[in-house]
């Protein structure tokens, strides 16, 4: 099989534009077959929907589109105990991080900027949200749980799932359980660009939102861009992408393991060896073929496509170059095996997540360490957050001034609104009449 191996200082502009962009590519020849799918689910709703589910998903759904109460007893029933258990053990660990990040939040906060006058913060729960799980190449029941711990915690009032159906019209039962365990039961059957159309313009079934998160394949994400006019697309998360950065200290069989964790996801995808050791690379190189041969065909052909395309290893002549490479790459999953981790963790800026150590497996914060799987991708962790509880919340300014607090200030705003050629700001500080104080009551911190 052909893997790709790369010198950094030989790389040439294309090779080097081709890795940073990987599937951006993908997204926007998306965008113009994403169109047509959007404008019809906005004109014919759920029709629309049960016509994509038969067209993209094999599925005949005669049920209607949203999970009823025997959809989520039969799911119960029919998931191994085990996998339940699993979900319910490994959720509870992420709802206790997105609930540990919950109480840093100050939900109304004012500190005074000048005597008698105070500005602060309001932190409200957006409003509705949609979440996209999707189940193209598996079902994904974590994801839901992901998505849906830190937006019950954020306390958003309506929550809303779409999913795409199993070929039988139904849904993954497992999946259907995490959301259960969550405390979403609004779970509806649409999946790809005409999901997130939905979620967007609403349908008969599903109700419009004003936000949606969640991560997709290209034509997710280009539905996401298409749409971010009509409803807030939230984090850009598309085809998977991870970078292992190690040294020499770094075990090279483990590290072949985990460089095929986000491989697997699908052709799209992108895994990365960045390394400054020749020897831990060819190692790597050498060990690559033997272990996606242990996968299952259609997993086995995801990273052979992977690692042809937009993954591979890269060796840099120290990690000065190495740690450079990753910031300006932005990876969605850093998994760092470094000496010295500390200084690297310090010098590392643009990343969804930073998993440190043999120890902590890309797999492992996958399901259920406590931080959130749904992260940025295409370079957007330059700008981008991971997802928290922040990602449900927003923050409205709020300021106050007493009679004193304005008296002090007013003189020297209307200057500036003056020499800025507002002169009804100036005429409304200086013409005001000394009318009946406001009742509130500052917050006994500020």
């Amino acid at each position: 099989m052909k893997i790709n191996f790369w010198n950094l200082q030989d790389m040439n502009v294309a090779e080097r534009e081709r890795i940073m962009n990987r599937a951006e590519a993908d997204i926007g020849r998306a965008i113009e077959v994403v169109r047509p799918i959007i404008a019809d689910v906005k004109a014919r709703g759920d029709a629309a929907l049960i016509d994509y589910a038969a067209k993209f998903d094999g599925a005949r759904i005669t049920g209607g589109l949203k999970a009823r109460d025997e959809d989520f007893a039969r799911a119960y029933k029919r998931l191994d105990s085990a996998v339940a258990e699993a979900i319910r053990a490994l959720a509870a660990n992420v709802r206790r991080h997105h609930e540990q990040q919950m109480e840093r939040v100050e939900p109304f906060w004012l500190g005074e900027t000048a005597p008698g006058v105070y500005a602060g913060e309001k932190i409200t729960a957006i409003d509705s949200v949609g979440l996209y799980v999707p189940r193209g190449k598996g079902a994904f029941p974590s994801v839901m749980y992901m998505l849906c711990l830190p937006a019950k915690i954020a306390r958003v009032e309506k929550i809303i799932v779409c999913t795409p159906p199993s070929p039988d019209g139904g849904f993954d039962d497992a999946s259907l359980v995490a959301a259960d365990i969550c405390g979403v039961r609004d779970v509806y059957m649409a999946g790809g660009a005409q999901a997130i159309a939905a979620l967007a313009y609403g349908t008969e079934s599903i109700p419009p939102v004003v936000q949606v998160n969640g991560p997709g394949n290209a034509y997710v994400a280009a539905a996401k861009r298409i749409l971010g006019r009509i409803v807030n697309p939230g984090l850009p998360s598309g085809p998977s992408e991870a970078i292992i950065l190690a040294d020499g200290s770094a075990d090279s069989w483990n590290t072949t393991l985990d460089l095929i964790n986000e491989a697997e996801h699908g052709s799209d995808s992108a895994s990365l060896l960045v390394t400054d050791s020749a020897e831990l690379a060819k190692d790597v190189a050498a060990h690559l073929p033997d272990v996606i041969a242990m996968l299952p065909q259609q997993r086995r052909k995801f990273c052979e496509d992977v690692f042809s395309g937009y993954g591979g290893i890269i060796v840099c002549q120290n990690m000065a170059d190495a740690i450079d490479f990753c910031n300006d790459y932005a990876v969605e999953h850093l998994l760092l095996k470094t000496r010295n981790a500390n200084d690297v963790v310090a010098r590392l800026r643009n990343c969804g997540e930073i998993l440190i150590g043999e120890s902590t497996p890309i797999a492992l914060a996958n399901f259920g360490a406590g931080v959130n799987a749904v992260l940025p991708t295409g370079r957007m962790a330059r700008s981008y957050d991971c997802t928290s509880v922040w990602s449900f919340l927003k923050r409205t300014s709020v300021s106050y001034a007493t009679r004193d607090g304005l008296n002090g200030l007013r003189a020297t705003a209307e200057i500036l609104a003056r020499y800025e050629g507002f002169d009804g700001h100036a005429l409304a500080l200086r013409e005001r009449r000394d009318a009946q104080p406001s009742d509130f009551q500052i917050p006994a911190h500020a």
